[in-house]
């Protein structure tokens, strides 16, 4: 159940970020972050492989640890992903109610996190070790 509620405010401040205000400019910059966090999830779903990705941080049993691609770098690059989409959007329309939709939305992806990765560390072997050697959202930040 507490999977269901994250993956649901994930989407619903995705989406209230998303929702247009008039007079909103379009920003190359906001392009740009957008773009990265775009092609960023496509390379990560990529790397993951059909069948082995979850939209709820609960691993599936049969799944892989992944650790090739954008995983070499970040334990969660879905995650980082999504919140350069979030970030691109505070900056096309900079907006004080988009900055904290983004804070909440960091906090909870955060939660995902963890949870996924208590799942993790109890499903593959090796996971505790990639834990150590690899930064959650942030490359080369631990």
């Amino acid at each position: 159940m507490r999977s269901i509620v994250l993956v649901g405010l994930q989407f619903a401040l995705l989406a209230a970020m998303a929702w247009p205000r008039v007079g909103a400019a379009s920003h190359p910059v906001a392009f740009a972050v957008i773009a990265a966090g775009g092609l960023l999830g496509i390379w990560a779903l990529a790397a993951n492989r059909p069948g082995n990705f979850n939209i709820r941080p609960l691993p599936k049993i049969e799944g892989r640890l992944i650790e090739s691609g954008p995983y070499r770098f970040v334990r969660h690059p879905m995650y980082l992903a999504v919140l350069l989409v979030a970030l691109g959007l505070l900056i096309r329309d900079p907006v004080w109610w988009r900055g904290a939709a983004l804070l909440m939305l960091a906090f909870v992806l955060h939660l995902k996190a963890a949870i996924e990765e208590v799942a993790l560390t109890k499903l593959h072997l090796g996971y505790a070790a990639y834990r150590e050697r690899t930064a959650r959202f942030i490359p080369f930040l631990r």
